[in-house]
């Protein structure tokens, strides 16, 4: 009998049998859409920047990253012989369905990873069974990435499994190439366990840096590669074991993870270095506890099973986060791109006497964390204050043109609990993903812009605290300088920024808070004025706005007392699907006109309280009334812009 679907599986989860039958849940709904020579697996319709036999390609790699760990521990799956099928043609240059080689720069050297990973970890499936000649075949296509130009990126990691793959199997391979790829990307790391998606100069460290690629695959690599390269091996170990103490803080306790960065479309994938810790029998330093690791994997997992929209009605995967959604995309995905998810099933590689299924799932480890941690690489404030957690970021950006670029890194906040927006248009200011930016316009609101590339940003300390400053200028005769202050224990769910703008333009200004479900449970109409017992609805009035529905409360509060600063409060009604969480969203907003040669300090006080917190209805109101206090030092810095 066919699995149930990945959202309606009947187990709970918790054992390595019922992650194997997850993991079939995904790879069976594909069949139906194989080509007929099984080579290519086509989704939908959808367009990429890269060629359409490249997309489709996707479409059959990727599942890999699941079926092979499945596959390697020892699992069977009736629909394997399709997969080896569709090697055999799509490496065979007399096949009508044959991939064709890499070029520069080509797609197919993103899918030759999960490929060489399969070649790997399960040979006895993909490499055994395959005559002499389609051997010959399957070295010489993987083998041609060798001499190609690859960006100078984590794709250079794509170069070392296709020859990893080619190598476990004593076929031919470029040592010399893999070797110099390895020496290469070493030199992307900057310390603590942190490595750029890049070369020094680059500022992004987001998911890339951790669970889809880099220390996944470093991790990957330590475990097959420990009797030919230990020393690496044990390097990259190392490396984990100082990251995995940062990287606890990007998920929360309920299994969701900090929204931020790009790719986000790859969900589960944002775990995958929980996964990729266990297929390496890397142990963590405390309070890391293999129960605590399985924990933070499986919960994630549950959460995204019990996201309802995330599939089409035929059970495969969709773009998007939470529901479909083209706008949060970028233009390298397909509909096969977000089986990326997969990887994160590695631990199914790991026999049933490893520690991380024989040890007791563990809690979220909140107690033995520290509250608020600076992370001086990715230039994040990290955040585990009144049962929220989220992120204060400056200075990360994505180095080459991508879509909503200063959505996914230029915002002043990421969360768990309240994902990010993203622009729908560019002519009015409910569409252009405001929340947690400050918005400029000299054209009468017209068009927007917001920050997306952050100068001179640095972690500072004040009275014992740690504030992000940064600059920005969206023109050369305007500035800004921000400053960002995570909460304090007697104010938990508040936290604060200022900015000092000078501007010798007229401006229009827009600040949001975080954006949230915008709609009654009743009967799904928008949210009205919030009555004084109501427990949804909208408050909007000079120097503040607020919005509180089933996802919680969240608001913004104009701190200063001065009449110059006053602002206006609004709760916009956010353009549909612009957040990857929620398609219907507020955001409650402070609005205000600026003079040429005005310089202005904006004193933000920023509200959030999730619906996760326990009688959070019964205790958002007094939190809400507790506006947060100015530090002295703050103060000064405002009154004098």
């Amino acid at each position: 009998m066919a699995p149930s679907t990945f959202t309606s599986l009947a187990s709970p989860l918790h054992t390595r049998e019922d992650i194997q039958q997850a993991c079939i849940s995904l790879l069976e709904p594909l069949r139906p859409f194989f080509s007929p020579g099984k080579t290519c697996v086509k989704l939908g319709n959808t367009a990429t920047r890269y060629d359409e036999v490249g997309a489709q390609i996707e479409g059959y790699a990727r599942p890999l990253w699941g079926l092979a760990a499945l596959l390697a521990g020892g699992a069977e799956y009736v629909g394997t012989e399709d997969f080896v099928e569709g090697l055999r043609n799509g490496t065979n240059p007399d096949h009508p369905e044959y991939w064709g080689l890499a070029r520069d720069l080509d797609q197919r050297m993103v899918e030759m990873c999960p490929i060489g990973y399969n070649l790997a970890i399960a040979p006895h499936k993909f490499w055994d069974p395959l005559t002499d000649k389609e051997k010959r075949n399957v070295a010489a296509w993987l083998g041609y990435i060798n001499d190609k130009e690859m960006p100078n990126t984590n794709w250079l990691w794509f170069r070392v499994f296709a020859n990893l793959g080619l190598l476990k199997n004593g076929a031919p391979h470029s040592k010399e190439r893999l070797e110099a790829d390895l020496d290469h990307l070493d030199t992307f790391y900057r310390g603590d366990g942190w490595s750029n998606d890049g070369p020094e100069g680059y500022t992004q460290m987001d998911y890339y840096s951790g669970s889809y690629a880099i220390q996944y695959l470093q991790l990957l690599y330590a475990k097959l590669s420990k009797d030919i390269d230990p020393r690496r091996s044990e390097l990259y170990k190392e490396r984990a074991r100082k990251y995995a103490l940062d990287f606890v803080h990007y998920s929360d306790e309920q299994g969701r993870n900090i929204t931020f960065g790009r790719s986000l479309t790859y969900r589960f994938a944002m775990s995958g270095f929980w996964a990729a810790v266990a297929f390496a029998d890397c142990e963590l330093p405390a309070p890391l506890t293999w129960g605590v690791v399985k924990g933070l994997l499986l919960r994630n997992l549950r959460w995204w099973t019990r996201q309802q929209e995330i599939l089409t009605p035929q059970g495969t995967l969709t773009i998007g986060y939470t529901y479909p959604n083209q706008f949060m995309s970028e233009n390298y995905n397909s509909p096969g791109s977000p089986y990326w998810f997969m990887l994160s099933f590695a631990p199914l590689a790991c026999p049933a006497s490893h520690p991380f299924w024989t040890s007791q799932e563990e809690p979220y480890p909140t107690a033995s964390i520290p509250a608020i941690v600076a992370l001086k690489h990715p230039k994040h404030i990290m955040v585990h204050k009144g049962g929220h957690t989220f992120l204060l970021s400056s200075g990360q950006m994505c180095h080459y043109p991508v879509r909503a670029s200063e959505s996914k890194y230029g915002k002043f906040a990421y969360s768990s609990a309240f994902g990010y927006s993203v622009p729908t248009g560019g002519y009015f200011l409910e569409a252009i993903g405001g929340d947690n930016a400050l918005a400029l316009s000299e054209d009468n609101g017209e068009t927007w812009k917001v920050r997306r590339v952050a100068t001179n940003a640095r972690i500072e300390e004040h009275d014992g605290s740690p504030v992000l400053v940064s600059g920005w200028t969206p023109w050369p005769d305007v500035s800004v300088e921000t400053f960002l202050s995570p909460p304090v224990d007697d104010r938990p769910n508040w936290h604060i920024r200022v900015h000092l703008v000078k501007t010798n333009r007229d401006l229009s200004t827009a600040e949001g808070a975080w954006a949230m479900y915008g709609t009654r449970v009743a009967d799904g109409r928008e949210l009205e004025t919030l009555a004084a017992q109501s427990a949804e609805g909208r408050h909007e009035k000079q120097n503040e706005a607020l919005a509180a529905s089933h996802a919680g409360a969240v608001g913004i509060v104009e701190l200063s007392s001065s009449s110059q600063g006053a602002r206006n409060g609004k709760v916009l009604n956010a353009d549909a699907n612009g957040n990857l969480v929620d398609s219907r969203t507020v955001l409650p907003t402070l609005l205000a006109d600026l003079k040429a040669g005005e310089h202005r300090a904006f004193v933000t006080g920023v509200f959030a309280v999730p619906a996760s917190v326990e009688n959070w209805q019964q205790s958002w109101r007094a939190g809400w009334d507790e506006r947060p206090r100015l530090p002295s030092w703050l103060d000064e810095i405002a009154g004098h812009p």
